[in-house]
């Protein structure tokens, strides 16, 4: 079995949150999801899961975060440059914010970074590894 990756995020308002994760090209799992949580696909070993407040707090007493704040940064690799800027794209028109960060151009490397309705940051980049220049600086490569 291959591994895989569940993010588990709280989110203020589930049915927002799916409708912001599908315009992105999420796909919704049914066998997953109910009125508190969600399962979110994005590949066949990665997937989101949407958890209501409440439901978060079943999991941990630790705060949540407000959507002003980042805990964490999390990249999602795409097919291209152009799929990085849909994405931000969409992320903008479904309740999201598109480039809260820097647009970053290192020609081998592109990314934006966008947040969720609930301020979770997600950094969309392509990167093509057999451009990496040899004296890369950036610690990406």
């Amino acid at each position: 079995m291959s591994r895989m990756i569940f993010v588990n995020l709280p989110v203020a308002d589930l049915a927002a949150s799916m409708a912001f994760y599908q315009a992105l090209g999420f796909e919704n799992n049914p066998q997953f999801t109910d009125d508190t949580a969600a399962c979110m696909v994005w590949s066949d070993s990665i997937f989101v899961m949407l958890l209501t407040h409440e439901k978060w707090r079943t999991f941990t007493d630790r705060p949540i975060p407000p959507a002003t704040a980042s805990e964490v940064l999390l990249a999602l690799s795409c097919d291209d440059r152009d799929m990085v800027d849909r994405l931000n794209e969409k992320a903008d028109a479904s309740g999201g914010t598109a480039d809260i960060n820097a647009i970053q151009d290192l020609g081998f490397m592109y990314n934006r970074s966008l947040a969720d309705p609930d301020g979770h940051v997600w950094e969309m980049f392509w990167m093509d590894p057999t451009a990496v220049p040899a004296d890369d600086t950036t610690g990406q490569g």
